[in-house]
Parts: structure tokens; C-alpha cells; sequence
């Protein structure tokens, strides 16, 4: 299947709770205030489920997987909070038409993990879990999400790293500071993380990182001069990157750290359009597309009960 692994849409109870809140995460009409980031004026088309599902197609994809949008920091609200925020994203996400899947997400403020409600959202249909960048930078870290990702491993789902809230910025910082700064900082610090503390605990967990890491591989010269790439020329074939906000060269010079078997297609629409990188023959855009993402998803392929 033709598949993008990133993209995000709000279903229609899931505004409407944030239209209800007073405090961030919170929308007014269309207006997003995040406590990070400059008011953002939604464009209404990028949640029409219609509209949105036309797109998909026209896009040739079988596949487009939704996910919460980690950045607004859902996760980290209280439980009180969080839980009906979580259960109408996953809820309106499970309904969306084909070609529509869904990652599944948590709330992490809770003292531990609630590991019976992943494995409900996974039990319904959702591809995997997804976390933010931000709960996922030191061994702690992955410590604290250690029951979340065994119940990943255990059912065979992948887990998708996707950025986290960001940090104020300063009051003059432009518009793309935080895609562009914290957001790429919390990608490159979770896989060198994940490289150190979470991949000896998860050996076998299915790992996908969007924006492909902060382009944090490419590192590798520098790791080993620093005494840390003993293992440089080895591939870890389960560890994934997606391509959303990437173009040829990126792609390229990752595809040359790591091979082209774990690099997948994501575009994180609606925040970006799709790019397909010329790398120089349909096959790369074969693996990209086609072979790839469904090795990350596993045998079923991102398919629904």
C-alpha cells in the first residue's frame, strides 16, 4: 500500500473540547493559542474530513496515518484533563474513512503509565503508539515509558516519536522558530537516547522517528570520534525515519548513513505538503512509499479490525 505514516486531523469532538477550554491547548473560532508558540490561525479545510479524504486519494495514497498532534501538549495535561481530549481525538480518528489509520497516544502526567488503555486503543484499530520527542530524552525517560512500549512490543506495534511541546519563545522569534529549533533539538537528543538507553531495553521494538531525527544519524562521524561508534557500520533495520519537511538532499544524505530500507514517506499534513525525493529511480520511491512503512507497521499493515 501507497502509505504517509504522518499526518494529523482534528475530528469534530475534538475541537469542540478545545473550543471549551480557557487555558492552552485551546482554540477560539480557529485561532490555536499553545503556551509555546504565536497564536496560529487554523485553516478550517485542513479538518474537513471530506475535504481531507479527497486529498488522500488525490495523493495516491492507501494509507495515511493520523495522529494527535504532540506539540500541543495534550499528553502532559492533567488526567482529568487529558482523558476526554485523548478519547475524542482516538474515538473521531478510529471513525475517519479510508484511507485514514490512526497512532494511538497516552497520557504520561499520571504517576504510571495506563498501560489497559493503550492496549484498548490498540484493540480497536490503532497502528501503534505514538509519543512526544519531550518525554523521551534521557534515560529516565524511556525508564518511565518502559510499560508503555512493552505492551508495543508485545503486540507487535511500532512506536512513532513525534515532537513535543515547545518551549516559550522569545517575543520577537519568527514564526518558524519552533518546527525549525526545539522541535529538530527533541528529535536529535530522543534517538541518541533511544540509541543509549532504549533500544538495549526494547530490542525489539519497531521505532519510527519523524522528520527524520533531526537528521541526528548523520552524526556518526563526530560519535565515533568521540568515543561512542564502536557499532557505527551496523544498521539497526528496526529503527525507522520519516521524511516530513525533508527534501532530496536530507533524504539523500540520510540514505547514505543508514540505508534506504528505513526511511518511509511522511509529510505531517496539513502543517506540510508531500515531497517525494529524487533519488534517482522509482524503486527508492517504491521502498519509501510501499516497502517500507509496511515492515514498520508489521503484518497487518496498518489495517483495521
Amino acid at each position: 500500500m501507497a502509505t504517509d505514516v504522518h499526518q494529523h486531523i482534528w475530528p469534530p469532538e475534538f475541537l469542540a473540547l478545545l473550543r471549551s477550554r480557557t487555558a492552552p491547548p485551546r482554540l477560539d473560532g480557529w485561532t490555536l493559542h499553545l503556551p509555546g508558540e504565536p497564536p496560529y490561525a487554523v485553516d478550517p479545510a485542513d479538518h474537513d474530513i471530506a475535504a481531507r479524504t479527497r486529498l488522500a486519494r488525490a495523493d495516491g495514497l492507501d494509507l495515511a496515518l493520523v495522529s494527535l498532534s504532540s506539540p500541543l501538549g495534550i499528553e502532559y495535561l492533567p488526567p482529568t484533563e487529558a482523558a476526554p481530549l485523548l478519547s475524542a481525538f482516538h474515538d473521531g480518528a478510529l471513525d475517519l474513512p479510508a484511507p485514514f489509520g490512526v497512532w494511538a497516544s497516552a497520557c504520561l502526567s499520571a504517576p504510571e503509565p495506563d498501560t489497559e488503555a493503550l492496549r484498548r486503543e490498540l484493540a480497536r484499530g490503532c497502528v501503534g503508539l505514538q509519543l512526544p520527542a519531550t518525554t523521551l530524552l534521557d534515560a529516565a525517560g524511556w525508564d518511565r515509558c518502559a510499560p508503555l512500549l512493552d505492551v508495543a512490543a508485545e503486540q507487535d506495534k511500532p512506536l512513532f516519536v513525534h515532537p513535543g511541546a515547545a518551549p516559550a519563545a522569545e517575543p520577537t522569534a519568527p514564526a518558524w522558530w519552533p518546527a525549525l529549533v526545539p522541535y529538530v533539538q527533541q528529535l536529535h537528543a530522543s534517538w541518541f537516547a533511544f540509541r543509549a538507553f532504549g533500544r538495549p531495553r526494547h530490542p525489539d521494538l519497531r521505532v519510527c522517528f519523524a522528520a527524520l531525527a533531526g537528521l541526528a544519524p548523520l552524526h556518526g562521524e563526530r560519535l565515533v570520534a568521540r568515543g561512542g561508534g564502536r557499532d557505527r557500520g551496523r544498521v539497526d533495520h528496526r529503527a525507522f525515519y520519516e521524511t516530513s519537511s525533508y527534501g532530496t538532499r536530507a533524504v539523500d544524505a540520510l540514505v547514505r548513513a543508514v540505508g534506504i530500507d528505513v526511511v518511509v514517506s511522511g509529510s505531517d499534513r496539513p502543517y506540510a505538503a508531500p515531497v517525494l525525493p529524487d533519488l534517482g529511480a522509482d524503486a527508492a520511491v517504491h521502498a519509501l512509499r510501499h516497502a517500507n512503512p509496511a515492515r514498520l507497521l508489521g503484518p497487518t499493515k496498518g489495517a483495521r479490525p
